[in-house]
């Protein structure tokens, strides 16, 4: 048992050593969140080569690749895009992640960019988030869909979600 027990601690230590500490956000509503992009999703993007451009750019930073999954339409989706550009998240954007956005439209473009990670079935719900290694290997299987609610979470917790697949 004790073994068992050290060998959880040493499990959890190593991947909380992983993550980088949030940012402390100014901002603590969501009604006090400034909006500063409205249409975060380039809708005529090539997308496949952006997240291949992504990788490449990854491959030399030695960061993750975060993809951003979503469309224009989606209130959630605004609202992640304009907690990621608030001053004390950009840089911390910056420093840990290349970051691609996709327009998925509703759910019916780009789908062979989560396909690339398994994910063939409809997604979710959208922001659908994906963080990648620079080697391509999925990072997040299965908390992909978390950030899908985030007009209703605080700010404070957005940067905290992101910041736990931040090395």
């Amino acid at each position: 048992m004790k073994g068992l027990v050290i060998g959880l601690a040493a499990v959890l230590l190593a991947g909380s050593a992983l993550a980088a500490p949030a940012p402390k956000l100014a901002v603590t509503e969501m009604s006090a969140l400034p909006v500063v992009e409205r249409k975060p999703y380039d809708e005529a993007a090539n997308a496949p080569a952006a997240v291949d451009a992504a990788f490449a750019r990854a491959k030399k930073s030695h960061k993750r690749v975060l993809i951003d999954l979503g469309g224009n339409w989606c209130g959630d989706c605004i609202v992640l895009a304009n907690i990621m550009a608030l001053p004390e998240m950009k840089p911390f954007i910056a420093k840990y992640f290349e970051v691609v956005t996709v327009d998925v439209g509703r759910f019916d473009k780009n789908l062979s960019v989560p396909a690339r990670f398994g994910i063939t079935k409809r997604l979710e719900g959208v922001p659908s988030v994906i963080i990648a290694e620079p080697d391509g290997k999925f990072v997040n299987p299965g908390n992909v869909s978390a950030l899908a609610d985030a007009r209703h979470m605080t700010p404070q917790a957005v940067a905290d979600w992101l910041a736990q697949w931040a090395k």
